[in-house]
């Protein structure tokens, strides 16, 4: 699992993924979230701009992130 540091309380999903480089565009982020490909705290997440806060943990592919407040 690898820490991701925030620098706001809240970012949006897509946002992260982009960033993070896990996907190479928000497009492309976008229709990850929307083929439930992603999940937020063991759960699939549909919403592209669901906030992901300080605690969360995202999980695409073999990939894992735990959201931290910097």
């Amino acid at each position: 699992m690898r820490d991701v540091i925030l620098s706001k309380p809240a970012v949006e999903l897509y946002k992260i993924l982009k960033f993070e480089g896990l996907l190479s565009s928000g497009g492309e982020a976008k229709a990850a979230i929307d083929s439930g490909l992603v999940k937020v705290n063991g759960e699939v997440e549909t919403r592209k701009r669901r906030q992901i806060n300080a605690g969360d943990i995202i999980e695409i592919g073999g990939d894992k992130l735990q959201m931290r407040l910097g």
